[in-house]
Formats: C-alpha cells, structure tokens, sequence
C-alpha cells in the first residue's frame, strides 16, 4: 500500500511464557491514555501512554480470558476462567503509580511491581462454565458453556454508586447445541475459542458509546440495522446482541424482547435469529463505514464522537471474512447485500479502522483490507445520495508487522491517519501510526500488445510449473511408497523379533525328496515361505537360501564355500505361501557331503527402496536432486533369519524294498552313473553276482558297525506323545526316520529294523534292539535300547551315526531341562571305559602321524589297525541316561 508504511513505537514488554503468547486469549483495550493489557495470565496491567508508566497489575486467581471497559463509571470487568465475571474499579485507593516503566527492563521475564491481588470479594458473578460477557449501561449479558447448548443470561446492571454486583437475572435464551471438548471427567477442558459477544444500536436509540460496552459496542444506520434485525428492534429502539460461536454461526438477540419474553407468553428460542454462518471459529465481529462521502463528513468529527457504521463484518479462524451492507437491488429496493471474502489465515485478531479498512493479523503479517474501495458504481434508477455496493475482491496490504496476537484501532486522529495498539506474540506493547489517505494505486491500464505478453508469460509460466508439479508428484508419490514399504518392513522386523519361541508370524520350512532328473537321482530341497501375519511383503523383500555342506553346515563362520539362492518376493500378501524348491546334490563330481545345511533368510534391501526414492534415476527436475548422498542408507538392507534345516543321512535314505510290488522301482544305481558301470551292469548275466565298487566291497569287507545306547526310562519318557502304544523299539525307528519320505510305511508295518540305500549306493542297516546294561549300576540291570547302524561304506556309516548321534544330543538336552535325574552308577566302572577311551584316541593320533611318515609297504597294517581302533570307539560300553 503506497503511502502507508507504519511508524511503529515499541511501549513497554510484559512477561510472556515460553513459545510466545497465543492467539484468542490476549486484550488489549484503551481509553484516553490508558491502557489495559491483558496476555491472558493471571495479571492485568495498566500502562499509562503519556507519562510510559506501568501504573498498575492486578493478579487474579486464574487466567483471564476477556477484559471490558465500562468507561463512564471507571469500571474494569475481568472474565476469569473457571472462576467467573470480576469487577474492579480504577479508582481504587491502594492503586500506586510510583514505578516507572524505565526503572526496570521491559524485555525481562520478571512480573510488574507492584502487583495487585484481586480480593475475591471482586467477584460479581461466580460461574466456572461463563466463557463470555458484555456489559451495558443497564444490562450485563453472559454467556454460559451449558452441557449440550450455549445458554445467553442477562442480568440487571446496579445504578451508578451502587455495588458493582449485578441484581437479578432478567432474560434467558438458549442457542445453538454444540459438542463439548474432551476433558477430564469433572473437570471440563478449555474450550480453544471463545464465543465473541458484541452489542449493536440503531442510531436513533441515543445510547452514548460509552455505554455499549467499549471496543465490543458500536452503533448501525437506521437502514442497515432494520434490514438486518427487523421491525421489532427498529421499533423498540433496542440494542441487539450479536454472538459469534466457535463452530461459525453468527446469531443475534433482541435485548428488550429476551427481557419482556419473560413475562409474555411464546417460545424464548424464537428469538434467537441466525444471521449467517462462516463454518470455521467466529473471532471479530465489528463495523466500520464504507460511503466516501460519509467518510469525508467523518473528518469533519471529534475522535471522542459516535460515528454510524453502514456496513457489518464477521472475520473466521481460517480467513473467510463475511461483509454485510445495505445496498439497492436492481428494482430499487433496498436490501442487505451479503459478501464473503478469502483472507490470508490463519487469522489471529483483526480490528476495524477509518477509511472503511479492517486490519487482521496472521502469524506472518499485519494486513488491512478497504471495504470502501472498488464499490460498484450507482445505477441510473438509483438514488446518487444511496449507498454503494461492496467491492467485489479484497487485495490486503502488508503492514510488515508479524505475530501479533492482539490489536485494537483508535478513530482517525486529529492529523488524520490512524493508529493501532498492537500486543505482539513476544508479550511487546506497541503503537503503529498510519498514515493512509493517500490513493491506493489500482492496476495500471494495459494495451492489446503488452496483455498479449502478459497472458503469454504467464502461460508460459503455468507450463513450466505443471511440469515442475509433475516431477514433485512423482517424487511424492515415490517417497510415499518408500514410507509405506519401510513402515511395512518395520511392523515385519518388530513381529519376527518379538516372536521369541513361539509361532512365528512368518515362517520357512524345509523338506528333502528324492527326484529323478534325465538319468541321474537328485536331492531336491522345498522350502515353503508362508506369511500368517496382517502384513504384506511387497517391493524391496527377498528370500535368501544358503546352502552349506559337510563342514561348513557346523560352523556358519567358517570359510567354506557355500551355494546361496536370492527369490525377489513380490506381492505375498497375509495368508499367501511361496514354494522354492532347489538342489542339493549329487554335484559334478558325483557324491553328496553329508550333513547339509540349509538357511533362510528374509533380506530387506534398503537401497532398492530408500534410495529410488531419494535420488529417482528418471527425474530431470534439478530440485530433486538435492538430496545428500549421506542422507542414503550406509547399509545395504537387513537381514531377518527365518529356518535353519540341517538334511543328514537318516533324511536321505531310500528304501527300494519297503515299497509295494506293483510301485516298487528299480534300485537306484547310485549318483556316479558311470556309463562304462551301466553297461556292464545291463550286459550281466541273469543270475550272476553284479559287479561294481560297491558290490565288491559288500562281498569281501565286513560291514562296518556303529552304536549308540539310551536308556529305555529316557526314550519312553521323550517319546511318549504321539507313540503310545507302540513296541519301543519301533517308536525309537520311527522318531529316527521321522523327516524321512519313508516313514509311515515304517510305522505301517511296525519295524524295529530297516535296510536302506546311501545316496552313493551303499546298504546301510538300522537295528534298533532293546539290551540290559549290567555292569553299570549296582542296583541291577539298566534296561537299554541300542541303535544299531552297518554298512560295508565307512563313509556312510560315520554319517548315520553322526545323524543318529545329533538327535540324541536334542533329546537329552530337552530331557534334562525338565529336571529328569539319572540312577545311582558305579564310578569305578566309568572311571576304567573312559581310561580305555582316552587309550583308544591317544592311539588314533599316534597311528595318524605314523601313516604321514611310513612308506606304501607298511602303512597298510596301521590302515588296518586305525581302522579296528575307529570300530571301537564307535561301539562304546556308555548309555545315555
């Protein structure tokens, strides 16, 4: 705005907490040369302009939430929250007005001196659910937070002279319901905003501007006033009350009929009249004058003397203001002309000046609108004395003032211009004068030419920022979908690790089968990914399967060599499984390294998601490629462990002669399939010995034999569920072979004893006997169940009984975590096997160097030997108990 930049002038600062005041409880009122400042606490100040003292603070017992000022009696009403309506007279004795506003800092936290304990005696009107008032000459009206209604009471107001408490009450109506704001039980919240209460006179009902209750008060053309109110009030020559509630509506109220309703028949609610609503929190209501040529009869007035506003305003939270003015219709009829306007928000006060300008405040900027600007032109039918219309946009103006929480708007100064009290968020009282008669520019008159250009670069500019709104909502959308994969990944992580032993919410399982591929007999490993959670494992997941054999399936830090399977997981959603299934062996060279080991992983690549969406490959837009690198994950995702399955030989087993006649298949010739021992095998004979590395072996070389003894107490103990009235000895079989394919034609048959096939074809035989252990306990007897496993193929027989070996290992370590305790044994006797033992592998070692240093020759006898030593260390004399 030209010519309007503000001369600002800070007064005095008051105490304010931490974050700055906020909007909706500070006042800020004046009369002649006083100031009452309210920063909604529990004080009150009272600053004097000419002599820039603080004359005065008033502590009350809780915040306050609105301050009036009846001017003619020197009265000051405080609306004191949960407490009720307090009156205090400025004239008051024990008042002091010796501290001097330079005697202390201004920008200091400290509280004014001297400070004023309101006696509760000042309290006129004690109700903990008043959330508003305004005060008259002769009436006090309130307004109530009821349970589900807002409830206006007017009270009778004491002569002057009297006591200041009100006397009876006179009127009540009930307005709009609303919703109460949660709270603690007995103890309702704040409400957030306040309703805003105002009264308006005609102009013919000689009420003095004292007397209509301060800034809150003020006085309507006849004209406008009728159309809005009706016959009644403009007959009664009655103030009416306008109330703006915190849910938009803007209602009125005929005081002398709320007051006469009382003793006449006919509904009270009748009189409530809704004027409008702005559906957003009602927070100014005022008026001004808008006609120029009542505005230049203005100049013409003292600041102290009433002026007739034409035109009403109501401002909401968010911006929209309502514009109310009487204006002439296309007929010549007089008629209320209703205009809303979109103003910058959030709006924090606003208050009405000369010119027809309204100020209002925004956390950024002090703005001022003219509503006496761009009025439409008078018709010919018109009379050229009527008023105008409103104009049909507001442009606001910046003051370049911010944050200021609460504002109050002198009359136009004898020098002309205006001057504004302002309260800042920073707890500042200040003055801004200015000067704003001179014109304010409109748009400049454009030529064809220079609008051509103008429409051109501004579509030229709507071009490049659709483009540049196409790449921020890709990238938008890209983050988004980050966001929502990462929160996935997280509820994922958070409901795998909090799982602990229980059923996992999503899980792998491994099972082993035997399938033919071409000529050759394959391993084949399933691994089934199942979700049972609510989540969903979308982009960025990836199911990891390692394979580790022989050595390497012990130790997962070893440096062996392992085989890993990545399955990118896309869309498996709750309740959906995934089937894998892969290789395990033969390999190229023919043999299969018992035991295997086979790991899952669930792998969550941070990369893949998070950097896409920081950094999008495809987006030209230089904007969006600000992005740090170091803002991009270091790691390249996470790892969640699902399974780990161990395949030994008691999973790999075969067993040709178990299945029926009519589907049993061939025996299988073992992984190697060398063609030469093909041929010589189809070119037998009938009825000849079969030839080959293995038949050799199972005909010249005794079978080798390991064992392993277990209590029969201990095993029934363990196998109790689910072998209930099996021998034994068959349960102990079919608890052996219970991850193999064969297993329920084993517990069909009830065998305590099977021959089967090693992957390299060799036989390997299960015997599973019971025995007493005789030696071992003096008490008798220890009755024993030995697995018994033979096979001519050392190989073999090391990987059954190290299979055999670990399940015992499982067993007794579950056994022994239920506290089971073991029969008295002879230590002696133990003593002497373990003594034997420790012979036995100090022999090994020492056969073991000898075979490194002897020749060809003789190193066939220690071969031997070895081999006797490894055969009892395999059949030990121990039981497991």
């Amino acid at each position: 705005m030209a010519g309007a930049a503000p001369r600002v002038r800070y007064l005095a600062g008051f105490c304010c907490p931490l974050g700055g005041l906020a909007a909706g409880k500070p006042r800020v009122l004046y009369h002649e040369a006083e100031v009452f400042l309210s920063t909604g606490s529990e004080l009150v100040y009272v600053y004097d302009q000419e002599g820039g003292l603080l004359t005065a603070a008033f502590r009350f017992p809780d915040q306050v939430w609105h301050l009036e000022l009846l001017a003619p009696r020197r009265l000051l009403y405080a609306l004191c929250a949960r407490r009720g309506l307090y009156c205090l007279s400025l004239d008051h004795p024990g008042r002091s007005r010796s501290t001097s506003q330079d005697d202390r800092d201004s920008e200091d936290g400290d509280q004014p001196s001297p400070v004023i304990p309101v006696d509760p005696d000042a309290c006129i009107l004690p109700d903990a659910a008043l959330c508003a008032f305004t005060v008259l000459d002769s009436v006090l009206v309130t307004l109530v937070q009821g349970p589900a209604r807002w409830k206006m009471q007017l009270f009778e107001q004491p002569c002057p002279g009297e006591d200041p408490r009100p006397g009876g009450q006179i009127g009540e109506v009930e307005l709009s319901t609303y919703a109460p704001p949660a709270g603690v039980p007995g103890k309702p919240a704040d409400p957030h905003f306040l309703p805003v209460l105002c009264c308006v006179s005609p102009s013919g009902s000689r009420v003095p501007r004292d007397l209509l209750g301060g800034p809150g008060g003020f006085t309507l053309e006849d004209a406008l006033f009728g159309l809005l109110f009706g016959a009644d009030a403009t007959l009664l020559q009655s103030p009416v009350v306008l109330c703006g509630l915190p849910d938009g509506q803007l209602c009125c109220v005929i005081l002398k009929a709320l007051v006469t309703s009382r003793s006449a028949p006919g509904d009270p609610n009748a009189l409530v009249k809704i004027l409008h609503h702005l559906e957003e929190p009602v927070i100014f209501i005022g008026a001004l004058k808008t006609e120029p040529q009542a505005a230049e009869a203005a100049e013409n007035f003292l600041p102290d003397e009433d002026v007739h506003s034409d035109c009403l305003v109501a401002l909401g939270h968010h911006g929209r203001m309502l514009a109310i003015k009487a204006s002439w219709d296309e007929s010549g009829k007089l008629v209320p002309e209703l205009r809303e306007y979109c103003l910058p928000g959030p709006v924090l006060c606003a208050a009405c000046g000369g010119g027809g300008r309204v100020y209002h405040s925004t956390p950024s900027d002090l703005c001022v609108v003219d509503l006496s600007r761009g009025s439409t032109p008078l018709g010919p039918e018109q009379p050229e004395e009527g008023p105008g219309g409103l104009p049909p946009m507001l442009c606001p103006a910046s003051l370049n003032i911010c944050s200021v929480v609460s504002l109050s708007a002198s009359p136009r100064t004898r020098e002309g211009g205006t001057k504004l009290l302002a309260l800042s968020a920073k707890g500042r009282l200040m003055t801004c004068s200015l000067d704003l008669d001179s014109e304010i520019p409109g748009p400049a008159r454009m030529t064809t030419e220079s609008a051509g250009r103008k429409i051109k670069e501004l579509l030229s500019g709507i071009g490049d920022i659709s483009e540049r709104v196409s790449f921020l909502k890709k990238a938008v959308d890209q983050r988004n979908k980050a966001l929502t994969s990462l929160n996935e990944a997280m509820n994922v992580s958070c409901a795998l690790l909090s799982s602990g032993a229980g059923p996992r919410p999503i899980s792998c399982t491994t099972s082993t089968t035997w399938s033919r591929l071409q000529t050759q007999d394959m391993l084949m490993a399933t691994c089934v990914l199942e979700n049972s959670s609510s989540f969903s494992l979308d982009q960025g997941w990836t199911l990891c399967i390692q394979v580790l054999t022989s050595s390497c399936a012990l130790d997962l830090d070893s440096a062996c060599s392992a085989i890993t399977y990545t399955i990118p997981v896309d869309q498996l959603g709750p309740g959906a499984r995934r089937e894998v299934t892969l290789p395990l062996g033969p390999g190229e060279n023919g043999g299969l390294d018992l035991p295997v080991t086979v790991s899952c992983t669930l792998f969550y690549s941070l990369r893949e998601v998070v950097g896409g969406a920081l950094a999008p490959s495809d987006s030209e837009d230089p904007f969006l490629d600000e992005c740090p690198s170091d803002v991009l994950p270091e790691q390249e995702g996470v790892c969640l462990p699902l399974s780990r399955h161990t395949v030994d030989m008691l999973q790999c087993l075969r067993f040709p002669g178990l299945a029926p006649p009519h589907t049993r298949a061939p025996s299988p010739l073992g992984p190697t399939c060398d063609p030469v021992a093909t041929f010589l095998e189809t070119c037998r004979e009938p009825g000849s010995q079969p030839a080959g590395p293995a038949s050799l072996r199972a005909e010249f070389l005794p079978p080798s034999v390991a064992s392993i003894k277990v209590s029969a107490e201990l095993l029934r103990a363990a196998l109790k569920d689910g072998h209930s009235g099996v021998p034994l000895c068959c349960a102990t079989l079919q608890w052996l072979l219970a991850e193999n394919a064969a297993v329920d034609i084993v517990r069909a048959r009830a065998l305590s004893s099977i021959q089967g096939v090693a992957p390299d074809g060799a036989d390997v035989h299960l015997i599973v006997r019971e025995v007493a252990m005789t030696d071992l306990c003096p008490a008798g007897p220890i009755q024993a169940v030995e697995i018994q496993v033979e096979s001519s193929s050392l190989a073999d027989i090391c990987r059954a009984h190290h299979a055999v070996v670990g399940r015992m290992q499982t067993m007794v370590t579950e056994q022994a975590a239920q506290g089971s305790s073991a029969p008295d044994l002879r230590v002696q006797y133990l003593r002497q096997i373990h003594a034997n033992h420790e012979t036995l592998l100090r022999e090994v070692q020492t056969l073991r160097d000898r075979l490194c240093t002897e020749d060809e020759a003789s190193s066939c006898a220690t071969a031997q030997r070895l081999l006797q030593v490894y055969r009892q260390l395999r059949h030990p004399s121990l039981i497991l108990l």
